[in-house]
């Protein structure tokens, strides 16, 4: 209880300070507008980028099965796949290492006939895991040669069945049924079409004022998590200039005890801050944060225990009020512009983009843009949000390493 008590007096204190709704939601949502009219008109005047994931494919086989596999990957909303020579083929590697490919595909000689005889057979994948454009385009392989597969099985499954009932054993079944399951793939009896606020449907793939509202959305809510941190940081440094620090030290409180209620109130701080952004994201800018509402949830939980370990740790090493000003500052210029929270690291190349992955704010970016550009499930998230965590745990650990009570 004197945990909560603690935390309780922390948050009243940032409440009373009308600084705290000006840096926690007027800043956020005033930055947003801009920096989401900004991606808008940059996608609106470049029509032919193409959004999709270059993914290349060698047909080695040319069966049946493995030019159904072809149409899947072309029927994909998130990769595109790209025809192989013989030349591209031999320099698969290269290609994927430079960044050109997400991913190479190759169907190997004889997958049609293993498939229909119901023996499994393995795709042979070159990809880059620990590039995001490798991780989301191994899913999206994942997801088309997991329906390929459904396909074929509900194809042995209905010649089985007939084959029982009737004895028939023509083997035109087996071609017919999966003809059948494969068209069912190809013209779904039932679709679903997202359609944002702020703009249309897109069929074609192309950007829309929506996606640079989900891109400013989420990087503002990661940027303004660290800048939120100056008025709950405050708290603790002004307590140990106060001597209030030093009164609850000699009161029956333990020091894990006072620590905890501050992280506490830093967390819950962050934590409100970024559903009220992500419920306003919602309703103003038209970002969808309800289609996976668990996965953003979970990365909004994570990210408010990275930037409260954060703020931990900056009023750790901070004596006075203005270094605290200044150590956020850095913290929230450095994260922000490193970590894909002002524009996506992919387009500043490779290696930028393999740098600003070293900070915690390029795997949050990661997760929210999984799910809000895109339009990737839950698990999209988990690694980020791994990632995310044990930048967290690091934090707090040198938090409590460096903490020192006068």
């Amino acid at each position: 209880m004197r945990i909560l008590y603690l935390a309780y007096k922390d948050l009243l204190q940032i409440v009373q300070d009308w600084k705290s709704a000006l840096f926690l939601l007027a800043m956020p949502l005033l930055f947003t507008l801009f920096f989401g009219f900004v991606f808008g008109a940059t996608a609106n005047s470049k029509p032919d980028i193409d959004p999709l994931l270059p993914v290349g494919v060698i047909n080695q086989d040319q069966g049946n099965l493995a030019v159904s596999l072809e149409k899947l990957l072309e029927g994909s909303e998130v990769i595109r796949p790209v025809v192989l020579n013989e030349q591209e083929a031999a320099r698969a590697d290269q290609m994927v290492q430079d960044g050109d490919l997400a991913a190479v595909v190759t169907i190997p000689f004889g997958y049609t006939d293993q498939l229909l005889a119901d023996q499994p057979i393995l795709l042979d994948v070159i990809i880059d895991q620990s590039q995001p454009a490798g991780q989301t385009a191994s899913r999206a392989l994942d997801t088309v040669t997991g329906r390929l597969l459904g396909a074929v099985e509900a194809a042995h499954i209905s010649v089985n069945t007939i084959k029982s009932q009737n004895g028939d054993t023509d083997p035109s079944n087996l071609q017919d049924s999966l003809a059948e399951a494969l068209s069912a793939w190809e013209e779904p009896a039932l679709t679903v079409t997202v359609e944002k606020a702020t703009g249309g449907a897109s069929k074609d793939g192309q950007a829309s004022s929506a996606g640079g509202f989900a891109q400013a959305s989420a990087g503002m809510m990661v940027q303004f998590s660290i800048f939120g941190l100056i008025t709950s940081a405050m708290v603790l440094v002004l307590e140990r200039k106060s001597g209030t620090l030093q009164r609850l030290l000699s009161s029956p409180m333990r020091r894990t005890e006072v620590i905890s209620g501050h992280i506490l109130a830093m967390f819950l701080v962050v934590f409100a801050q970024q559903l009220i952004l992500a419920a306003l994201g919602q309703l103003i800018f038209g970002v969808d944060y309800l289609r996976q509402p668990a996965a953003i949830l979970l990365m909004i939980i994570v990210l408010a225990f990275w930037a409260a370990s954060l703020g931990l740790l900056i009023s750790a090493i901070s004596r006075k009020e203005d270094q605290v000003i200044t150590l956020s500052l850095i913290a929230m210029f450095i994260f922000a512009a490193m970590g894909g929270a002002w524009f996506p690291l992919e387009v500043a190349g490779k290696t930028f983009a393999a740098i600003g992955h070293l900070m915690p704010t390029a795997w949050a970016m990661d997760g929210f843009q999984n799910i809000l550009l895109r339009g990737l499930g839950f698990q999209s998230v988990l690694m980020p949000a791994g990632m995310l965590l044990v930048y967290a745990l690091a934090f707090f650990g040198l938090a409590i390493w460096h903490f020192r009570f006068e």
